[in-house]
């Protein structure tokens, strides 16, 4: 018998499994545990509880603490979201949640506990150094603690979330930087006789992202019906670089392109052509439209070093490669143009995404479209 599963009430199940014998006594060690929901909730249940048997990382319910539940999560959640991501996660729960709140039986972890190490992390949580934690930070830390708690509740390990009822700390929205159009003149002469310089056009008239645009390949452009398609995205690791989809449908978007911008990418076009043939690199096999001196894949990294450079030596410090999408967008909004088609070029899921981001843009907005109702009534209204 490995397991079996058994009806105990209308939504109450059963489960019996096998441990397989005892290493000293030699006697079958048999498990039950009761799970409510439907009969398919118990077979998953029982099929994730022979999984963590045969993997050898089984721990009793009752003895289960949050530091061994932690790492069950991030095994389960591994091969559902992006390598970055998980590496993020996989650094808040192993050198911060587990640390702090490890100890504590998963049944027993309460919502003061929780709280408790929230006020510790923002007075003194950084592990370098002295200081606490952004709030930006620990909130993020709420975020994906919430979130392990939450299937825990799923897989019937605990029967409420904790972190359910803490009050994770307040982030107050920060100011987005954008470029007037005093510094747009400034930035691209500086970046004139650069390697950074179509790139920072095409963030510039495009709005796209650096993962975006190193990740960009010629195959992804249409030069003669002025427009590419943003298809993937460079980003760094632990393990290297790698290229990924974009997470949603918005996010594989098609981008209309300024006559500027492919007269630009024309020109650029011609000289990596050149360039390749004078270094003898032969066919662009990536088809990458930016690349490093020797063909390589540009590292986001140093790409974005090399970017602070040339604004600091410019007199724009401070203004990072994100930067120039924040400007691309807000310019498009106090143009007037359509809200939606704003946020189809930014990818992002949805109008409000966009409207909230950039509310900042709106007061003046709200000023142009008292005038256009004048324009529009006026002769009406005096009459």
């Amino acid at each position: 018998m490995r397991g079996h599963i058994e009806r105990r009430g209308k939504k109450s199940w059963r489960l019996k499994f096998d441990l397989g014998r005892d290493p000293a006594t030699g006697r079958r060690q048999v498990r039950r545990v009761t799970v409510r929901g439907t009969r398919k909730d118990a077979e998953g249940e029982l099929t994730r509880l022979l999984n963590t048997i045969g993997e050898g990382v089984y721990v009793e319910p009752s003895k289960l603490t949050v530091a061994e539940y932690l790492d069950q999560w991030l095994a389960n959640v591994k091969a559902t979201v992006a390598p970055k991501t998980y590496e993020r996660w996989e650094e808040i729960c192993k050198k911060h949640l587990a640390v702090a709140l490890g100890a504590h039986p998963i049944k027993a972890l309460a919502p003061l506990h929780i709280q408790a190490y929230y006020v510790a992390a923002l007075a003194s949580g950084r592990r370098i150094g002295k200081g606490g934690l952004a709030p930006r930070t620990v909130h993020h830390h709420h975020r994906v603690l919430f979130q392990a708690l939450r299937q825990a509740v799923r897989w019937r390990i605990i029967v409420h979330n904790p972190a359910a009822d803490v009050d994770a700390p307040k982030v107050e929205a920060t100011e987005i930087l954008i470029l007037d159009h005093n510094q747009v003149p400034v930035l691209l002469a500086a970046t004139k006789t650069t390697r950074l310089h179509v790139p920072t056009i095409l963030a510039l008239n495009t709005g796209m992202r650096r993962g975006e645009v190193l990740g960009l390949r010629w195959p992804d452009i249409d030069l003669d019906g002025a427009g590419l398609t943003v298809n993937q995205a460079l980003e760094q690791t632990k393990a290297g670089l790698r290229f990924k989809p974009p997470k949603s449908r918005s996010g594989r978007r098609r981008i209309a392109l300024s006559p500027l911008t492919v007269e630009a990418l024309r020109r650029h076009k011609l000289a990596q052509g050149k360039e390749r043939l004078a270094l003898g690199l032969g066919k662009n096999d990536a088809g990458l439209v930016f690349t490093t001196l020797d063909g390589d894949t540009i590292n986001p990294r140093t790409f974005s070093k090399e970017f602070a450079r040339i604004v600091k030596r410019a007199g724009l410090a401070g203004v990072t490669f994100h930067a120039l999408r924040h400007t691309h967008l807000t310019q498009l909004l106090r143009d007037g143009v359509n809200p939606k088609v704003v946020s189809e070029r930014a990818g992002h899921a949805s109008v409000a995404i966009t409207l909230d981001l950039y509310a900042h843009v709106l007061p003046g907005m709200q000023e142009g479209a008292a005038l256009k109702v004048d324009a529009a009534w006026g002769k009406a209204l005096q009459d």
